[in-house]
């Protein structure tokens, strides 16, 4: 099987997961200065960095949740924004993942470390820039009332705390399911980054 085939067919995969985990499993919260939501897109943004690693799980999240915002007239106007995030999530994750961590090379109790902690990079990443992009796009690049921008910058704070922690626990026991099979019939090894 080619390599490289198979890996952009994951991607695929992955951002189709994105797209739908964030377009169908989400709750919707407007605010003064736009809409915010608890989701799970970012779930698989994070499974397909610990998988494939950081570029093409971040490119996976972008174009999935990149799309969503672009089909939801509610997020149409923010879809640059996302897209920019998640490309940072999966890079971040897949960095420490596979060039801190070297993941595929581990197991056991060393592996779970090591797979919530890259999560939890990536996350981290996401946690802090979401609320500052956020206010900074819609103050600076929409126009936004400073009091609205804020707002919408305070709830993503929330949400988006609430969205890394499903995060890191639903991608991480994915890929702790997934890994010993992916291992086991060579796969993982076809799939992961080179070191």
């Amino acid at each position: 099987m080619n390599t490289k085939i198979l890996k952009i067919v994951l991607v695929g995969l992955m951002a189709g997961l994105c797209y739908i985990s964030f377009m169908f499993l989400q709750i919707k919260i407007p605010t003064p200065g736009g809409f915010t939501s608890f989701h799970l897109g970012n779930t698989f943004c994070v499974l397909a960095a610990l998988l494939l690693g950081g570029l093409p799980g971040g490119v996976a999240g972008a174009i999935g949740m990149g799309i969503a915002d672009l089909l939801d007239p509610a997020y149409v106007i923010v879809a640059p924004k996302t897209i920019i995030l998640k490309l940072g999530i999966g890079i971040i994750t897949g960095l420490v993942a596979h060039r801190i961590f070297h993941i595929q090379h581990k197991q056991g109790k060393a592996l779970w470390k090591a797979v919530i902690l890259s999560a939890t990079a990536g996350m981290l990443f996401n946690v802090i820039g979401e609320p500052i992009f956020s206010y900074f796009y819609t103050a600076f690049i929409l126009g936004a009332p400073d009091n609205a921008a804020k707002a919408l910058a305070s709830w993503n704070a929330i949400t988006t705390t609430v969205n890394a922690l499903m995060a890191i626990v639903i991608s991480s026991i994915l890929y702790m399911a997934m890994a010993p099979r992916l291992r086991n019939n060579g796969l993982l090894k076809k799939i992961a980054p080179k070191e």
